[in-house]
């Protein structure tokens, strides 16, 4: 039964968060263009909402001010969809800043359709290959490391391994929040990334990941480094090599402006050290820039 007004989300998503960072978060995939665009929704403070299926896209702001108001997840769920005729068709996956969860999937979601919660999570979704898409992502969200962007994206791609949406795939998305956590400290959206389409949107997802991270992450202290020997023969090598410097042979006052420009021209702002040194990560960059 599909609806060329209304098409059907068939997903699998999971909404999570950490009680260390107070990060807030969802990662979804899906067979449906732009699935960003309707799935995920978080606040930070409040909790994170994915609705799919025929998906009903005011369950994500109704569910957080819901769970704003001091309603529990469960209560969430049973707020949102008593009052929604089509709850039949419905699927939604909550989690609040406490941790509590919920997960809600109707009797008239398309096989094979369901959820899972724990602590911290809500995992959830529908049209999929197998049980196994659902019960891979919520493992691996348990027992994996890291920041919340990367328990989420390892949890995505274990639900692609087990079976995933069994139309295939198009579009992925990964929004996670916390407290000033945007560009500049002016809002919560620490990490807000999205596929659209792609006949690998996961592998495309987890790449921008690894971009944003590398603009807007901050220098880890093992990867400071001397801009002296080797480091500093590496660093005038690939600026002449794409296009800022003319030649290896120039005194240290050209290469820094060099470098202070190649830092400019790529968003390196954010990656910009003291001077006489350098975060490795750049350089790999450098590295591997194709001219």
């Amino acid at each position: 039964m599909s609806r060329v007004s209304n098409p059907i989300v068939a997903t699998f998503s999971i909404v999570g968060y950490d009680p260390e960072t107070n990060e807030l978060g969802v990662a979804v995939q899906s067979k449906f263009l732009g699935s960003g665009s309707v799935v995920p929704w978080a606040k930070a403070g409040v909790g994170a909402v994915a609705t799919q299926s025929l998906a009903n896209p005011s369950f994500g702001p109704e569910g957080l001010r819901l769970l704003e108001e001091g309603y529990a997840p469960d209560e969430v769920v049973k707020q949102l969809t008593e009052a929604d005729p089509e709850r039949g068709l419905r699927q939604v996956g909550i989690v609040d800043a406490k941790g509590k969860s919920a997960t809600y999937t109707g009797d008239a979601c398309y096989e094979w359709a369901g959820g899972l919660t724990g602590p911290n999570f809500a995992a959830q979704g529908n049209i999929l290959v197998n049980e196994e898409t659902i019960t891979e992502m919520a493992s691996t969200f348990e027992s994996s490391k890291g920041s919340l962007a990367d328990r989420l994206l390892q949890a995505l791609q274990a639900g692609q391994m087990a079976g995933g949406d069994k139309r295939g795939k198009q579009s992925a998305a990964l929004l996670v929040v916390k407290e000033n956590g945007g560009y500049g400290g002016f809002n919560d959206r620490f990490i807000d990334l999205r596929v659209d389409e792609h006949d690998e949107p996961i592998h495309e997802l987890v790449r921008i990941y690894h971009l944003q991270q590398l603009y807007f992450g901050a220098t880890k202290e093992e990867n400071v480094a001397l801009i002296q020997g080797e480091v500093k023969q590496e660093l005038l090598l690939q600026l002449k090599r794409l296009g800022y410097l003319p030649t290896v042979n120039v005194v240290e006052s050209i290469m820094y402006k060099a470098f202070t420009s190649f830092l400019h021209r790529e968003n390196f702002e954010e990656r910009a050290l003291e001077h006489g040194k350098l975060d490795l990560e750049v350089l790999e960059f450098m590295k591997h820039k194709q001219v």
